[in-house]
């Protein structure tokens, strides 16, 4: 009996040796069969090859990205770049281009100084004057005199005030020996003046219209530049009665 389970015992080993060795192989084939089936070789297609990867350095780093060029910045001093957007300021027209003008109208002690502040400007024959009459307009003035002594010490008396624009009347008749201090085409100018020469301590003037002829002078200017335009405003300043007028040449 103990030699039959010791030859049971050993076929047993035996058995489950071989199936260790060789068992495994023969699962192995069935099994590659039934995968290989699975597979469906018909329907299996190749994909295009893609692109090899870019060899990354020996440190390991990715390569850094490619950045478009940054704009050069501006040099210190120099002008900054103007975008093709912005439009160039216009240039007027008349920049550059010289200009006419009339200043007026001037009589006595303003025409004077006039004169004076325009030769100054050095306009030579750029500059001309002309005359307009006016059948009546406003004076201020002194009444007539009874003696040519009379008339004198008025005319001293005047200038201690500081009054330089003066005219003596020698026509016979009615304003013999008046002294005209200055002719207005307005009343109101006239009015103005009389006013300042009350500050100036002349109470013996007076003002009225004038019926007879005045005169008063008008100065045009041609060829002005900015800078003489702007010397004249400057100089109009001090004749509030007048007018500049600009304008552009005439051929």
């Amino acid at each position: 009996m103990l030699k039959w389970i010791v030859g049971l015992l050993l076929l047993a080993n035996l058995a489950l040796f071989g199936w260790m060795k060789w068992g495994s192989a023969l699962t192995e084939d069935a099994q590659a069969g039934a995968v290989q089936a699975a597979l469906n070789p018909d329907k299996i297609k190749l994909l295009e090859s893609l692109p090899a990867p870019s060899a990354i350095p020996a440190s390991g780093a990715a390569p850094a990205p490619t950045l478009p060029a940054p704009a050069s910045a501006p040099v210190a001093g120099a002008p900054l770049p103007v975008p093709a957007s912005t439009p160039t300021p216009a240039v007027t027209a008349a920049s550059g281009t010289p200009n006419c003008a009339e200043w007026g109208e001037f009589s006595g002690a303003d025409l004077a100084r006039a004169q004076q502040a325009l030769a100054e400007l050095k306009l030579g024959d750029r500059l001309t004057q002309r005359l307009l009459e006016q059948d009546h307009g406003y004076w201020v003035y002194i009444p007539p005199l009874k003696s040519r002594a009379a008339v004198e010490k008025k005319i001293s008396q005047l200038k201690e005030r500081g009054v330089v624009d003066y005219f003596v009347v020698q026509e016979k008749g009615r304003w013999l020996n008046a002294i005209s201090l200055g002719v207005f085409k307005t009343e109101e100018a006239a009015q103005k003046y009389l006013a300042t020469l009350k500050t100036m301590k002349v109470r013996s003037a007076t003002m009225g219209e004038r019926k007879s002829k005045l005169k008063f002078t008008v100065f045009a200017m041609k060829g002005l530049d900015a800078g003489l335009l702007e010397r004249l405003n400057v100089m109009q300043k001090g004749f509030p009665d007048s007018q500049l007028k600009v304008m552009a040449c005439s051929n």
